[in-house]
């Protein structure tokens, strides 16, 4: 136990607290137990490092990873009882799907230790969602998005800039983008960068080898993550990749079912099957018409890249700017945990009550000129006017 006690310490005096994501205000870390979940690179072992380095007690902490070689011939429960033996009260686990049976491990830890404080986390998401019922009803569940815009400024500047409510951007953003340009005098700039490698924090680690990294990563989840939540084939991976180069390089993408079912030869039942199972694995994002609920059997109405880091790295210079735009509009709304669907007319519905319509500088709001609440989104826009609002402003919602 000392070797982990040492491994964490290291770890400890290697995080850096200058820049914290906003999800940790969020959080309840009072609470009994929690769970991070997130996609692949977007920060949920830092998040939990800074959390104890910048907040707890030393002497009262243990940070696990549980895909290190020690429990391989020790348990968890073990190693979690001489800790609370001896006074410890924050444990935190990180890749707990690495561990065989760390459902009931932790689900024991949580209700015969009563004063143990638990939070768990792991890069595959699939896996932490498959917690079974009698875990998932004591842990306190976060989702830690992609960087925002926001976040993507103060991480490579160290410039920390508030976030908006959207009904406050729709209603004062003339003076926000005013309040904002005090501080960065060139949004512009830094949404181009944002669009090409500001998705994860690891572009601080070389801008050069982003992209190399993010297809990387992506092989990652399909080759490893995916299989180890769900059997599947090798030709299935295959297809699971060619799904994601056709949806990179496409234009706002409508699917064509029983078409694109033909170009990754596979049946239609079981495209819709790959597409829910890529949702889940945060690789896309469905979107689907308001007025469906989500099943499996209902096509979503357009299919995008999880994020636009991820469009840049497969689409290999064919990235189409409509694709970029929508993207970036629908990562940023449903990162601040909004309820984005598809409407009626427009390009997106928010929360059942705004409708937008995402473009070039010469859109118009002849689509959508008949909604009461109608809003362009624009590129290559600083400032807006009325209900024409700059696209990169959507980036400040969290």
């Amino acid at each position: 136990m000392e070797a982990l006690i040492s491994k964490y310490r290291d770890l400890l005096q290697q995080t850096d607290i200058s820049f914290v994501r906003g999800l940790s205000n969020k959080i309840n870390w009072d609470a009994r137990a929690v769970c991070i979940e997130g996609a692949r690179g977007t920060g949920k072992s830092t998040l939990m490092l800074q959390h104890i380095k910048s907040t707890l007690p030393l002497h009262l902490t243990l940070y696990l990873s549980l895909d290190d070689l020690y429990f391989k011939q020790h348990s968890l429960l073990s190693v979690a009882e001489r800790f609370y033996q001896e006074g410890g009260r924050y444990l935190f686990l990180d890749e707990v799907h690495k561990y065989a049976d760390w459902q009931t491990e932790v689900k024991n830890l949580y209700d015969f230790k009563p004063q143990l404080h638990i939070v768990v986390s792991g890069s595959s998401i699939l896996a932490l969602q498959q917690s079974n019922a009698d875990l998932s009803r004591r842990l306190l569940r976060y989702h830690l998005p992609e960087l925002s815009l926001r976040e993507f400024i103060a991480l490579k500047t160290g410039v920390a800039l508030p976030e908006y409510q959207l009904h406050d951007l729709l209603e004062n953003h003339q003076a926000i983008v005013d309040d904002i340009k005090k501080s960065v005098t060139s949004p512009l700039k830094f949404f181009r960068e944002y669009l090409t490698y500001g998705a994860y924090p690891f572009f601080k680690e070389g801008e050069s080898e982003y992209l190399m990294r993010i297809q990387q990563l992506i092989n990652v989840i399909i080759d490893y993550d995916l299989p180890e939540a769900r059997p599947m084939e090798v030709s299935t991976l295959a297809k699971l990749k060619k799904l994601l180069y056709i949806i990179s390089t496409a234009v706002p993408f409508t699917p064509n079912i029983t078409r694109l079912a033909e170009q990754i030869s596979t049946s239609r039942n079981r495209l819709l099957d790959m597409l829910e199972l890529l949702e889940k694995a945060q690789l896309i994002r469905n979107l689907r018409s308001s007025s469906f609920g989500i099943s499996l059997m209902n096509k979503p109405e357009k299919v995008f890249l999880h994020n636009n880091s991820l469009i840049m790295a497969l689409a290999e210079g064919q990235a189409n700017s409509g694709n970029l735009r929508e993207t970036f509009f629908f990562t940023q709304l449903n990162g601040a945990g909004y309820r984005v669907s598809y409407p009626k007319t427009g390009d997106f519905l928010v929360e059942q009550k705004y409708t937008f319509e995402i473009g070039g500088k010469n859109k118009t709001f002849k689509q959508i000129a008949d909604e009461p609440e109608a809003y362009l989104a624009i590129d290559d826009l600083e400032y807006g006017t009325s209900r024409k609002i700059p696209l990169w402003l959507f980036g400040f919602l969290y």
